[in-house]
């Protein structure tokens, strides 16, 4: 299965798997050979994937939720897990800055957290830890016999690496970013480490409808 970067949420170290690329050349080729100008988005364009197209997962507040349910804004969901000591609380720190960024299409960002521990991440520990970031992101958190299911809609990699005790593991996954326009269409790819202005700049193009 081919998947994106990938973190091992270990301080100080990221490793990343290769992949992506040759979507961001197949992306290119495609729009010389359309002669369509397409937006120059700093992110990966994958319109039109057949894959991270919707979830049906339950909030840190017990409501089932789809993409549906956002409607009228651009969503970028991550995957990662409450116990991650950098790249997770950086990703959300930095969507956070994003929406104050915006201004006031600020409330048209939703954030999603999508946990890949949920034997750890229960809901209320998924609620405080979105009170971290912004009070309107939410946490998502798919049943344990599911999860595996719900990374592969998305490819996304996710590994548990034993830790000293049982409870002490900790988890290498796919560092990036999923983002859907305003009509519930996945569209783009952020790499993690892209930066908050470029990834700004991506969620304007997409709530001006490109």
């Amino acid at each position: 299965m081919s998947t994106f970067p990938a973190s091992p949420c270990k301080r100080n170290t990221i490793k990343l798997i290769a992949g992506g690329a040759f979507v961001a050349g197949a992306a290119g080729l495609l729009g010389a050979c359309s002669g369509e100008k397409k937006p120059q988005f700093t992110s990966i364009d994958i319109t039109g994937a057949d894959y991270a197209r919707d979830f049906a997962l339950t909030d840190h507040n017990g409501q089932a939720r789809s993409i549906k349910d956002f409607q009228g804004k651009v969503v970028v969901i991550f995957f990662g897990f409450t116990q991650c000591p950098d790249v997770c609380p950086t990703s959300m720190a930095e969507l956070a800055e994003i929406k104050k960024m915006l201004g006031a299409d600020g409330a048209r960002l939703q954030g999603l957290f999508v946990s890949l521990d949920p034997e750890r991440d229960t809901q209320q520990v998924l609620k405080a830890y979105m009170g971290n970031f912004d009070p309107t992101f939410l946490a998502l958190r798919p049943d344990l016999d599911k999860l595996p299911q719900v990374a592969k809609d998305f490819k996304i990699f996710y590994k548990k690496v034993d830790g000293k005790t049982p409870g002490s593991y900790t988890l290498d996954h796919s560092a990036g970013s999923y983002i859907f326009d305003p009509q519930g269409r996945v569209r783009l790819y952020s790499r993690y480490g892209t930066g908050a202005a470029p990834l700004a700049a991506d969620i304007r193009l997409l709530l001006q409808g490109n």
